[in-house]
């Protein structure tokens, strides 16, 4: 047992202070972070424009056709169309072409990931919020209306921050499969948390404690946003009491 422990401290010596080696494994977690959360943001943005269009042509299926209709009609075939491709192809296969096609002569690693993460993540969440959106009571875009609010001004001001409450946990699940996903990075070669272990794996000849390491610290950072969505969650669940 003791010849155990000193095997595990040797270890952790070599993957993590020598050569200061902790910075490396510092660097790259801010890099999966800085990903992560820009990409969060632009998926957040496309989804719940994304989530406006399908509900705004859901809801004026019925009624007479006109301009505005074929406008929302050809806007909504182009989000049907952007929801089949980017759910139906792997993410990875989705980094790769956006990577080597797309932005080929481009050498922004951090800024192509993003878009990448982005417009996929982006596909999910507006399904989420378009579902937020649908378990809204009808009724509140009609209070909205008979209040003199256009719809784009009752969407904001009503609908969009119930179906947001509504549709909370299901994005927090998206949230947190985003940051874990973001380890795919290392097929372009961004040093990403996940690109560092290996790096230093390749040095070491030891991978038990690199993997180990950035597993651990991927499970604390899902705890922590569990945590605070849980919080979140409950504070929202407390003001619709009161």
């Amino acid at each position: 047992m003791q010849e155990w422990f000193r095997q595990i401290a040797e270890d952790f010596s070599q993957t993590f202070i020598e050569e200061d080696r902790w910075m490396q494994f510092l660097k790259g977690l801010g890099i999966t972070l800085e990903v992560a959360f820009l990409a969060l943001v632009l998926g957040l943005v496309i989804g719940i424009i994304i989530a406006m269009i399908r509900s705004a042509h859901d809801q004026r299926r019925s009624q007479k056709k006109g301009p505005g209709t074929v406008i929302l009609n050809i806007a909504n075939g182009i989000c049907v169309v952007y929801l089949t491709v980017i759910r139906g192809t792997p993410m990875m296969v989705q980094l790769l072409i956006m990577y080597f096609v797309i932005f080929a002569s481009s050498q922004n690693q951090v800024l192509i990931a993003v878009l990448a993460f982005g417009i996929n993540s982006g596909a999910y969440v507006a399904e989420i919020v378009r579902s937020g959106i649908m378990s809204v009571d009808a009724g509140q875009m009609e209070a909205g209306r008979s209040l003199g609010l256009n719809y784009r001004q009752t969407m904001r001001s009503i609908v969009i921050p119930q179906a947001f409450k509504n549709a909370l946990p299901a994005l927090g699940n998206e949230m947190i499969t985003l940051l874990k996903d973001t380890s795919l990075v290392t097929v372009i070669g961004l040093k990403d948390l996940t690109k560092t272990a290996m790096t230093v794996q390749s040095r070491t000849y030891e991978a038990l404690m690199p993997f180990v390491g950035i597993a651990v610290v991927y499970l604390v950072i899902v705890m922590i946003l569990a945590k605070v969505l849980s919080i979140v969650e409950r504070r929202l669940r407390t003001g619709d009491k009161r």
